[in-house]
């Protein structure tokens, strides 16, 4: 990466919060940036994380104007294990703590923004930092810049959230269904939506003294940009800016370009090169193992499982999901890690299964067990997936839907069930199976909740028409051209760099000329 970009009109710091589902949306949205604008970005993190981000940047990768700087951090000073820098294997009691220690964060991330506006004799155009890192809004207005808020989840999603964890609607009623502010009355929320820390949250707790003071800090800031596709969550932004009453800016979905192109998915018997950057974790699997998987069965009939990289389910609902998926008779491509309860990266027990399950579905070709990590763009992208039985993270359902492929939700935490509540009321491209892991679940239901989305006609042919719908929304969002032919997460790119811009620009600025510039950059870096 380069340190400078040349003829660059300004500055802009960019600050996530410290787990790989923020860092990676975080260095998507630099990049969007940087086609878009003629802006040096630095994106600044801790030593691992940054060294986690490296590892996702191939030789290939143009990042141009794009810095990655160091932010010193030791874990230990906050009770954190040796080395503990993101959510990644941390132990969701411990989690708190590492909320808790990016405030430390603020002192030099304050030195930064100072460096940066001695060097270039004006401070940057901006700070855009994680909805988590409130404590950045205030710096960014002593130093004499803007903050600007990026949720790295959907807007309705976030709405619910931010708002349950600032109000905790929940703490003041006895009744299983509740309200929540900035959502109409109709529009009830469950306490089982609501993972164990939120709603045992009392404001004295240490969750809730993170999150409503961050939160409420953010909430100051001059704007949000938020991950998603204004077509694809109307009501969820019509009630975010009610509720905020900031500009919020649609610039999603930020996935790899190639998941975009306006080309049918990967059909069967197909070759892929790979879309998964792997990020310095080891496929348990390799991808031409699962190329001849999913090549050997039809369209849209095989259902991939994934929990996401920190979650796991408990030994009960493990065998009962295993044997509805067996009784099912559909394919199955499932990356398995061991039950809650045992070390989630260590190795995995054939007792945690039915007897003789793996060689059974192996033999047959009905079922594929990846261990712990998958190329799951490329088996998303492919015609073969059916359906993704999912945690509902909002970057699992941006790559999913960027495909056509419908959900089949088991929220674990944060957002995650709120998300799965917009996708089956609002969108209609999702099947709840099960929340979290306290709660029982049968075979029985495992068997008909597949057999249902997985169904050519009816409801789960219904979701898939949607889901489709929902693939070309995204599709449009991104499309580049003139200002009558640009996507509308195109156009609000725009608006959030007339906005960074303002000050120096009296609210106007040539923005087609600054694409131009770019575009003519690249074409003669190109030939």
């Amino acid at each position: 990466m380069d340190d400078s970009k040349s003829q660059s009109h300004g500055h802009i710091v960019m600050l996530p919060f410290m787990a790989h589902g923020h860092l990676i949306p975080f260095l998507a949205l630099a990049r969007r940036i940087c086609r878009q604008a003629p802006f040096s970005v630095t994106l600044a993190t801790t030593p691992l994380n940054l060294r986690y981000l490296r590892s996702t940047i191939s030789p290939d990768d143009d990042d141009s104007g794009i810095r990655l700087y160091e932010i010193p951090f030791c874990s230990s000073d906050h009770g954190l294990p040796p080395d503990t820098e993101n959510t990644e294997n941390l132990p969701f009691n411990k989690i708190v703590k590492l909320f808790h220690s990016s405030v430390s964060l603020a002192g030099p991330v304050e030195c930064l923004i100072s460096d940066i506006t001695t060097e270039e004799g004006r401070p940057p155009l901006c700070v855009i930092s994680d909805v988590f890192l409130g404590w950045s809004v205030d710096i960014a207005k002593r130093l004499g810049t803007k903050n600007i808020a990026f949720t790295t989840g959907g807007a309705y999603g976030t709405l619910a959230y931010i708002s349950i964890w600032v109000h905790l609607p929940h703490r003041s009623t006895d009744s299983e269904e509740f309200s929540v502010p900035g959502f109409p009355e109709q529009c009830r929320f469950h306490r089982s939506q609501l993972h164990r820390y939120i709603r045992e949250a009392d404001v004295t707790d240490e969750w809730s003294k993170f999150f409503q003071v961050q939160i409420k800090l953010s909430s100051a800031s001059d704007g949000w940009l938020c991950n998603s596709v204004e077509e694809i969550e109307p009501l969820g932004f019509d009630l975010l800016r009610k509720y905020l009453k900031l500009p919020v800016w649609a610039i999603g979905p930020l996935v790899p370009s190639p998941l975009l192109q306006k080309s049918s998915p990967i059909s069967p018997n197909s070759s892929l090169k790979s879309l998964q950057k792997h990020s310095g974790k080891a496929f348990g699997v390799s991808l031409a193992k699962c190329q001849d998987f999913l090549n050997s069965h039809g369209p849209n009939s095989v259902l991939y499982i994934s929990f996401g990289s920190q979650n796991t389910i408990s030994p009960s609902q493990m065998m009962q999901l295993a044997i509805g998926l067996e009784s099912s008779g559909k394919p199955f491509l499932w990356v398995i890690r061991p039950p809650l309860g045992f070390d989630i990266k260590g190795e995995f027990r054939p007792e945690w299964l039915p007897p003789g399950f793996e060689d059974r579905v192996t033999k047959s070709k009905k079922g594929l067990l990846v261990r712990n990590w998958a190329p799951q763009l490329d088996i998303l992208s492919h015609g073969s997936t059916g359906a993704f039985l999912s945690h509902c993270g909002w970057n699992s359902i941006m790559e999913s839907l960027s495909q056509g492929v419908p959900i089949v939700g088991w929220p674990m935490a944060a957002e995650q069930a709120y998300n799965a509540k917009m996708m089956v009321e609002e969108m209609g491209v999702c099947v709840e199976l099960m929340r979290g892991v306290e709660s029982r679940i049968e075979a029985e239901e495992v068997k008909r909740v597949i057999e249902l989305v997985l169904e050519e006609e009816g409801k789960g042919g219904e979701m898939k028409e949607r889901a489709n719908a929902v693939m070309g929304q995204m599709r449009e969002a991104v499309k580049e051209g003139s200002d009558d032919e640009k996507g509308s997460s195109v156009k609000a790119m725009d608006e959030f760099v007339r906005t960074v811009l303002g000050d120096s620009t009296n609210g106007t600025f040539p923005i087609e000329q600054i694409r131009n510039s770019i575009q003519s950059a690249y074409v003669n870096r190109s030939g």
